[in-house]
């Protein structure tokens, strides 16, 4: 059985968009037939430029290949081009692919892949959710500076089952790296905190969502506003590059640190584990490196105490990924999940939450069937990233406001 042809396929949420604003799908198939799905994540370069990329790696890399030797295949993408290090664009293509490989080999075996890595450790896994608008009086942009609406939201989900809830308040991530934030967004920050805690009480967890836009100090002042309400992390506080300020406040901060969803491979997890001091890694399966390099991730993480709670802004392919490790791993905290209807469409409905928790399929390879005629249905037909940093300075007068990662007009 080797590695045969390439299909991808970049299809594009319908409003409201959860999720970013397209989704690259990729289709394997080997030399006798089976196809294995997988997806790459939030790519840096355009859709039409990240096709291209994801087809030279696997012409150059994996074409021809058994699906079963995913290290050699690994190794060639990680250092065949004189990198030897992590390179997001390429091992984010490479990601995709890999998980296909893992979907082709479940099929091959009748088997899904949590079997194939480990075996399942976890029967259900604990399933949390952004705050989205969830009543017809949450109208947007408001919705993402309103403590009373977020606290709204925070209560829908956990009257569904829902034990953790994820938010964002603290403002816009801009191209300049790490600021101080703004008085308006501690404060508003802490005025969500204590409107949501007060909401659920003890019946859900706090997720403190932030994307490496602060300085070190800024980071602090920001964990001292929001620690009085009990967040379970405090995610990304400080810019991915800044392994010394990580450190620096993961040192200090009084609400545990989380980060992942940038890093790609155990190259750049593993100093943040080791010098930056964090308390849970949220890798990203469509970029740091895959299935395989994720179980290694999960290791690191264990070795140093470190759970894991597997990232997800994009579509259903990565989130069946993810399950399919969290399934495997002993250090597991929970994983991110986005319902929507056209989430639940491309897999045929084949994962769903139920009470807050998901139920890992046990079908072979990734337990999904994708519907392929729908993801064709809905092509990407813009010029933006699927998710994009702020031009403009962090404002110190006017109502900093971020879009909750919903998709701009474009």
């Amino acid at each position: 059985m080797k590695l045969a042809d390439l299909d991808v396929i970049v299809t594009a949420p319908p409003a409201p968009g959860w999720g970013g604003r397209y989704w690259i799908l990729v289709k394997v198939t080997t030399d006798d037939g089976i196809t294995g799905w997988g997806e790459v994540y939030a790519a840096a370069v355009g859709p039409a430029a990240m096709t291209a990329v994801i087809r030279d790696v696997f012409e150059r890399h994996m074409e021809g290949e058994s699906p079963e030797n995913i290290e050699l295949m690994f190794r060639r993408a990680y250092s065949a081009g004189f990198t030897q290090r992590p390179d997001p664009t390429v091992i984010g293509a490479f990601s995709g692919l890999e998980i296909a490989c893992w979907d082709i080999l479940g099929k091959a075996r009748g088997r899904p892949v949590h079997a194939l890595i480990g075996g399942k450790v976890q029967e259900r896994i604990r399933a949390y959710s952004y705050l989205y608008p969830s009543a017809p009086h949450h109208v947007l942009p408001g919705f993402w500076v309103n403590p009373d609406q977020a606290a709204e939201s925070a209560l829908a989900l956990v009257e569904r089952g829902y034990t953790a809830v994820k938010f964002d308040p603290a403002g816009p991530y801009t191209i300049r790296g790490g600021h101080m934030p703004a008085l308006r967004d501690l404060s508003r920050s802490a005025a969500f905190c204590k409107a949501i805690r007060e909401a659920v009480g003890t019946r859900a967890d706090l997720l403190f969502g932030t994307h490496g836009q602060f300085s070190t100090g800024g980071a602090l002042r920001m964990a001292a506003a929001i620690a009085p309400y009990d967040p379970l992390w405090f995610e990304e506080p400080v810019p991915p590059d800044q392994l010394a300020a990580l450190a620096r406040v993961s040192a200090r901060s009084p609400v545990p640190v989380a980060v992942g969803e940038r890093l790609a491979t155990r190259a750049e997890f593993a100093p943040a584990l080791r010098d930056g001091g964090v308390s849970i890694v949220q890798p990203a399966l469509g970029r740091c490196g895959g299935l395989w390099e994720a179980r290694k991730i999960a290791v690191l993480a264990e070795a140093y105490g470190a759970e894991v709670a597997p990232h997800l802004y994009c579509g259903p392919v990565e989130w069946a990924a993810s399950l399919q490790l969290c399934a495997a791993i002993p250090n597991l905290l929970m994983a991110e999940t986005i319902e929507t209807d056209f989430h639940a469409g491309l897999i045929k409905g084949a994962i769903t939450v139920e009470d807050g928790y998901v139920r890992v399929p046990d079908a072979p390879g990734l337990g999904i069937e994708v519907d392929e005629a729908l993801a064709r249905a809905h092509p990407y037909e813009g010029k933006a990233l699927h998710l994009e940093m702020s031009q403009a300075p962090v404002s110190y007068r006017e109502e900093n406001v971020f879009s909750g990662g919903a998709p701009r007009e474009e």
